[in-house]
């Protein structure tokens, strides 16, 4: 049996296909590499539950910095941590009042070895490992916080000749899993997932060791008139955005 459809179905269907278009908006977002894995989780909800797309490139912070005061067409930055978006801010790059952490990060040191990183870290005093990796700390966060661990540890002299820089965590992260480094400075976030590290074995780094990795978001000017940049930044403050951070290991 062959169904017809009317004109007047047809011109309904278009009406409303326009209407829903009309409410659905695409939001270019910056987001630090660190978040890659949650933001990507994210995306999907924050999609189905308000009908925009969210559009996301990955990447160094301090990197992403220099992108914004070029010009680059982001609207919402996801930072790793808060004094870049904080900076921006104080330069009129941001829409009045839409600071906020979003996460604070933890640091982890990791091998993709089982059993070759103890939970205490011990590891590192050892000396026993030939490269050690860490994000650029000039870009970076966790690559700073790398550093102000192992100066707290009284390690710099001692790791200095060891040291292989990633221009952001996730190629610090890709250096310990390809085996170019037998250990690392990662985010828990690269490695942790819903209670429990993934694979190979990690130290979860005491938060006393280094400053607080407060990671704020922001809507930059270029997002300023888009209804779904100020959507993802109020989803991201509900609690189901929050019970998907904390499974990677953020606290809120």
């Amino acid at each position: 049996m062959r169904t017809r459809i009317s004109h007047l179905a047809l011109t309904g269907l278009a009406s409303m296909l326009a209407f829903n278009s009309a409410w659905a908006d695409e939001v270019q977002v910056a987001v630090a590499a660190n978040f890659t894995a949650p933001i990507q989780a994210l995306a999907k909800d924050f999609e189905k539950d308000t009908g925009h797309t969210l559009v996301a490139a990955f990447g160094a912070t301090g990197q992403f910095y220099a992108q914004i005061k070029n010009g680059a067409p982001f609207e919402v930055f996801l930072a790793a941590d808060d004094s870049t978006p904080a900076k921006l801010e104080a330069e009129k790059e941001t829409v009045p009042g839409s600071r906020f952490t979003y996460a604070t990060g933890t640091l982890a040191l990791w091998s993709a070895k089982p059993g070759y990183v103890d939970n205490q870290g011990e590891v590192l005093r050892k000396n026993a490992y030939q490269h050690l990796s860490i994000a650029n700390p000039k870009a970076a966060p966790y690559g700073l916080a790398a550093t102000q661990v192992l100066d707290k540890l009284k390690l710099t002299e001692a790791t200095k000749g060891k040291l292989v820089e990633g221009q952001n965590i996730t190629q610090a992260y890709q250096f310990v899993s390809t085996g170019n480094a037998e250990l690392g400075f990662v985010a828990l976030s690269q490695i942790y997932k819903d209670g429990k590290v993934q694979s190979g074995s990690a130290w979860i780094v005491p938060a006393e060791l280094h400053e607080p990795i407060r990671q704020d978001a922001v809507i930059l000017n270029k997002g300023k008139d888009n209804p779904a940049a100020k959507a993802l930044v109020d989803y991201l403050k509900g609690p189901k955005a929050a019970a998907v951070i904390r499974s990677y290991g953020y606290e809120i």
